[in-house]
């Protein structure tokens, strides 16, 4: 059987296209030996044909774009399919170039293709002719035989409304002589492929042609595809062939599609049946109130389990002791079983009772409350759960990272730490753990406690993630970016990290000192070696249980902010990797280099005076020694930040009286730690120390002509010298993360954004962010929605903002100008309140963008109604990054069951939604 290839691209000097594929003559995947495809300046297109031998059922392959200089780009999408059909029939293929970068390429991704274009279960079979059933009355057709089959119709298109199918109509009369009540249908088998074979009677004719959408309920074609014909042009299709017409993707007369969602985390729902949090159950019916109110998506923060020091500090959902444990604090502990002795019972209730009467979520109760049920619950059900073959089937499959969690989790508990490195020294590195957790081992109790929750949690999530699909809406989960230095990943992989190194966030509209999230910073060149194998495990793991995913901080996959390990706060980090100054350049730029004066901290007694004031001198005493020129310098003992912490912490212990004191000069002495220009990098190398020109140290530079000369090195630094290197950075690492999985990919690229940004992410098709106060233009004070590209997603604020109405009462100034310049109030003065109709407004704004998302906290969504907004909205901020201290307790101040049934909010909400266009398929 001969195989003939053909598509039309037109070409520039030095191009040329090859196929690569599965076949040996298409050079089994190896690109140096792909098929050549010869160009016909008359039809321009390349073809070429092959021999297939027989038995194959199906060939896959790829066009690719070869460079005379050596580049190569692969034509976008997963590989081509083509089913060979069993016969000796020959096969001529007509495809179209997939171009990368182009937005309907993410409707191929699962948040469309299973939740919300999710087909019905009911499929017709592959690959057949399905002519529409003939209406009551029409002329019907007696099929006595089957023709052999002249031409496969073949389009890739996801977005159609599962209650619709493709079909096709023409000017054959096997295609209905265009008569929209008999066209083809074709087969959703292989969706988003679809497909129909059927036999031309007139085949040596010109094919006019064009797809549609069926409505078997109707009966009819209920929208044809807009554009010319497309033509299949005469004699094309000859005898003995099969000439597959693999389409361009369908025209839609409708605009590209958009969608709406809500935003909250887990912890924070609230039901009749949780147990003083949001359990996975819950999700349901958060799902349930986004189908009443129109809504395609629900979008959650990370769900990892942050268990490490059993106290408040594991609220943080960003420090998470695995990348694929699930946090048992949302086990819904009746969906497991039932209690069967009834004190335990009794006291199950009772606790539900008391917690969920609580306002905001008491982590430490909560948790021991699930800790000492989940106990019973093992206890009771281990000979079934153990006999499970569910969870036999689930522990195999699992295996690579639940072994060594449930280890992890296990040795936390009997050490009482969940630092490693402080475990008797046999437990250091993790060996031998198939055998440490054996079920007939003498403590596989500790161990089979965790087996048992993560199987149940792993359950009950998919349970929550199958109902949303079965109803068109989309889970979106969050991925953070860095892991906890004291993990199971630290503790299994530490060659994957420098542990010695901190990550965080710059200088920011959050803090002004930045943010040390003290996680340990990547080992991208150990990642690379096995083509980051590790963020490939973590992303299918993801996909799991979602959809779409949120990139916490996608920066730093170009660039990450590093401190050292003796910083407690941001400022003396440094992005990483990035392109140091010589001590040469920095000498040539500015005339001198002093590293006493540039690298050292900037302490003077005037300045001990503006910090401390009366205290200047007794801080003198106890920190500081001064030399005989009036420059004074830290103490060794607490001469970095991390060192002032733990002599601040010891001197509390040991002297409680003195604590007013201590805490009161503790931020001074990290501030006089900051107080350089320049941060040695190695070898002679330095980095500009992040915001330098708000430092003393700058100031009292000798005069204006100096801090000029500063200026230009610290602008070219952080807003020039990088982007190439940085868009290289991105472009290496990204692409395993973006390609790991079907998932619609959304990135959080706010902050310090470098120019490369966007660029690179529209090419890997990942959707970037815009918050209306954040807007990434530094020239403008507000953004608006109506600026915002299509592969985007537009919203009011994130959980690490205050909400809409919270925002609305910091800054009455700034109120005032966003009234009049973005909401177009001009001269009027703004209430002084965010009233439900100003909050109704600046949603709406949201919703009519033309970005595919328009996504907002359910905090906002309830301020739109003020019998159920709550009434402090600064009591709906989840997270205030500031604050390192700060308890992540925020809960939904009603319940999902209440939200549900508030018919005089959902219908207004719906609405909203319906006239802005969101939702619908086309």
């Amino acid at each position: 059987m001969t195989l003939t290839f053909s598509i039309p691209y037109r070409t520039t000097y030095g191009q040329r296209l090859v196929v690569c594929g599965s076949l040996p003559a298409l050079g089994h995947w190896n690109l140096a030996h792909a098929l050549p495809l010869a160009y016909d300046e008359a039809t321009t297109r390349w073809s070429a044909t092959v021999e297939v031998p027989a038995g194959n059922a199906e060939v896959t392959y790829k066009y690719v774009l070869l460079f005379e200089g050596g580049g190569v780009v692969w034509e976008w999408g997963g590989n081509r399919t083509l089913a060979v059909p069993a016969s000796s029939t020959n096969l001529a293929v007509r495809d179209f170039w997939r171009a990368p970068a182009q937005a309907d390429n993410e409707l191929f991704t699962a948040a469309f293709t299973k939740a919300l274009f999710r087909r019905p279960a009911h499929q017709p079979g592959q690959g057949t002719a399905s002519p529409a059933p003939t209406k009551k009355g029409a002329k019907g057709k007696k099929a006595t035989s089957v023709p052999t089959p002249s031409v496969r119709f073949q389009l890739e298109a996801p977005r159609v409304d599962p209650h619709h199918q493709l079909c096709v109509l023409g000017s054959d009369p096997a295609l209905g002589n265009w008569d929209n009540t008999h066209p083809l249908i074709l087969s959703d088998a292989a969706y988003p492929a679809w497909r129909a074979e059927l036999a031309l009677q007139n085949p040596e004719a010109e094919l006019r042609y064009k797809y549609g959408l069926w409505s078997p309920e109707r009966h009819a074609v209920v929208q044809l595809e807009t554009g010319d014909d497309r033509v299949l042009p005469a004699g094309t299709a000859q005898p003995g062939t099969l000439t597959v017409l693999a389409d361009e993707g369908f025209r839609y007369a409708a605009q590209p599609w958009r969608g709406a969602g809500v935003a909250m985390p887990v912890f924070s729902l609230r039901s009749e049946k949780s147990l003083g949090v949001g359990e996975f159950s819950d999700l349901k019916l958060l799902i349930d109130w986004a189908e009443k109110t129109g809504l395609n998506l629900v979008q959650i923060l990370p769900i990892n389990d942050t268990t490490a020091t059993h106290t408040w500090v594991d609220s943080y959902p960003y420090a998470a002791i695995s990348v694929f444990a699930l946090h048992p604090q949302y086990l819904h502990l009746e969906g497991i079983a039932e209690l069967k002795n009834k004190a335990d019972r009794a006291a199950l209730a009772s606790l539900k009772a008391e917690l969920n009467a609580k306002d905001f979520v008491d982590y430490e109760a909560v948790m021991n409350a699930k800790w000492k049920f989940l106990k019973l619950l093992y206890k009771q059900e281990k000979a079934k759960f153990l006999a499970d073959p569910e969870f036999q089937h689930f522990k195999a499959e699992q295996a690579d990272w639940l072994i060594p969690y449930a280890a992890f989790s296990a040795l936390r508990e009997r050490f009482g730490t969940a630092d490693f490195n402080q475990w008797p020294r046999e437990f250091h590195a993790p060996v031998g753990l198939a055998e440490l957790t054996d079920e007939h081992g003498p403590d596989f109790d500790g161990f089979g406690l965790h087996f048992f929750t993560q199987f149940h949690l792993d359950k009950q999530l998919r349970a929550a993630v199958d109902y949303g699909r079965r109803r068109g809406v989309v889970l979106k989960g969050d991925l953070p970016i860095g892991i906890y230095r004291h993990s199971v990943d630290a503790w299994t992989q530490p060659e994957l990290y420098h542990m010695d190194q901190q990550a965080g966030a710059p200088p920011d509209d959050f803090s002004t000192t930045g943010q040390n999230w003290r996680f340990p910073t990547y080992n991208w060149e150990r990642m690379a070696q096995d083509n980051y194998l590790w963020w490939r495990q973590r992303l299918g793991h993801l996909s799991r249980y979602f959809d779409a995913l949120r990139i916490d901080h996608i920066l730093g996959f170009f660039r990450i902010w590093e401190m050292p390990g003796n910083s407690v706060e941001g400022l003396l980090g440094h992005f990483s990797p990035a392109l140091p100054l010589h001590r040469d350049e920095i000498q040539r730029r500015l005339g001198w280099f002093d590293y006493g004066r540039l690298c050292e901290p900037y302490i003077r007694w005037h300045l001990l005076e503006r910090t401390f004031g009366n205290d200047a001198q007794a801080v003198l005493d106890e920190f500081m020694v001064a030399d005989q020129y009036g420059a004074i310098q830290l103490k060794p003992a607490v001469s970095s930040q991390r060192l002032i912490e733990t002599y601040v912490d010891e001197q509390l212990a040991a002297s409680p009286e003195r604590e007013e004191f201590l805490l009161r000069v503790r931020p001074g002495l990290y501030h006089f730690v900051n107080e350089v220009l320049f941060l040695p990098a190695g070898n002679d190398f330095y980095h500009p120390r992040i915001t330098l020109n708000k430092t003393a140290s700058f100031a009292e530079l000798a005069d204006d002509e100096s801090r000029r000369l500063y200026d230009d090195i610290y602008v070219d630094f952080f807003f020039r010298r990088h982007d190439e290197f940085w868009r290289e950075q991105g472009l290496v690492k990204l692409p395993a993360v973006r390609y790991a999985t079907d998932m619609l990919i959304c990135g959080e690229d706010l902050g310090m954004v470098p120019a490369s940004v966007p660029g690179v992410m529209h090419q890997l098709g990942i959707l970037g962010l815009n918050i209306q106060r954040m807007p990434s233009n530094p020239t403008t004070e507000f953004g608006h929605p109506n600026d915002a590209p299509y592969l985007s997603v537009v919203t009011t604020g994130s959980h690490d903002m205050s909400t809409l109405r919270g925002w609305w009462e910091e800054d009455r100034v700034r109120t005032q100008r966003f009234f009049e310049t973005t909401l177009g109030h001009w001269r009027q003065l703004a209430p002084y309140y965010c009233e439900p109709w100003v909050v109704r407004e600046v949603l709406n704004q949201h919703l009519y963008s033309p970005a595919m998302w328009a996504i907002f906290p359910l905090q906002d969504f309830l301020g739109m109604d003020t019998n159920l907004r709550r009434a402090n909205p600064h009591d709906e901020q989840i997270n205030v990054p500031s604050n390192p201290q700060h308890f992540w307790k925020y809960r939904l101040h009603l319940t999902l069951e209440e939200l549900n049934d508030a018919v005089g909010f959902n219908e207004p909400v719906r609405a909203l939604v319906e006239a802005s266009g969101r939702g619908p398929a086309y």
